[in-house]
């Protein structure tokens, strides 16, 4: 049997996803139960423990495979990225529904009516993603009425099929947000994190974590005989930056503890004495 990354293969010994029949050993094969997160983000876990640690994060709207439901924890994969793990079982929505926009601004509040005076009842990131019923005015402000209850800014929120042109423009848009182990979101959000969240706004769906992007992203290309550009990707060991231009890059890194902007010889220059130099180049 072979072996598959558990990041994007649901088998366990007890339980595996039928799709890999065949491929994995495993007591039982199910095809799995489609939900989507109804919390506005959802910790994924690599164990159904809170101490196992942080994988990733899934947003509000997401599509999942609900494979197991045990003692307060749910094991899913994501339709999006594909990704396995396992989130807090109150994390999924109740009732499924049919997402008709996203959320475009990096943070976005839900009122429980169309009045930005009122106390907010939740908070969506971007690519949060929303149904929407009808849009009403109040006093010059336009708001979205959510099936789910609740009304957003109607200028934070943008039909699905509706994408960014820019990728990079919207990496810029995260500057000084928090690093965070695992984040996918405008709370908090790490270097490969960015660059799939970014690109996700864009139109292009990529894998979540670093090895697996500097593995499928575009093409490779050698600095040294292509000059690099807005919206390549540098990849060391554990680490992702994209290009603003042919000198400066935009990550979110654990050294300054978030998105920031620095020169890429400084960033080769800092990371080689803890992780060596850079492993790839890619040109999405």
């Amino acid at each position: 049997m072979t072996t598959l990354d558990r990041r994007l293969n649901a088998h366990r010994a007890d339980l595996a996803d039928a799709s890999l029949e065949g491929r994995v050993k495993a007591n039982r094969f199910i095809a799995g139960t489609p939900a989507r997160i109804g919390a506005p983000i959802a910790d994924v876990h690599s164990a159904p423990r809170l101490d196992a640690g942080m994988d990733t994060q899934f947003l509000h709207g997401d599509a999942v495979r609900v494979f197991e439901r045990r003692e307060g924890w749910a094991w899913v994969q994501a339709g999006h990225d594909g990704y396995v793990g396992y989130v807090n079982a109150a994390a999924l929505a109740a009732e499924d529904f049919t997402p008709t926009h996203r959320v475009r601004a990096q943070r976005s509040f839900v009122y429980p009516e169309p009045e930005l005076k009122k106390p907010a009842i939740a908070a969506h990131s971007m690519g949060a993603a929303v149904c929407v019923t009808e849009t009403v005015e109040n006093r010059g402000t336009q708001y979205m009425l959510l099936a789910s209850g609740g009304a957003m800014i109607a200028g934070h929120l943008q039909p699905l099929g509706v994408h960014a042109e820019d990728y990079v423009a919207v990496a810029e848009t995260f500057l000084h947000t928090p690093y965070l182990w695992g984040g996918t979101s405008g709370f908090g959000i790490d270097c490969s994190g960015l660059v799939q969240l970014s690109m996700r706004m864009a139109g292009k769906t990529v894998l979540r974590d670093t090895d697996m992007q500097a593995d499928s992203i575009g093409d490779l290309i050698n600095p040294a005989e292509t000059a690099l550009k807005r919206g390549d990707l540098v990849f060391w060991k554990g680490h992702v930056a994209i290009m603003l231009d042919p000198e400066m890059m935009l990550h979110a890194n654990g050294n300054t503890m978030n998105v920031a902007r620095e020169p890429l010889s400084d960033a080769i220059e800092r990371i080689e004495r803890l992780y060596g130099r850079p492993s790839h180049y890619r040109r999405p």
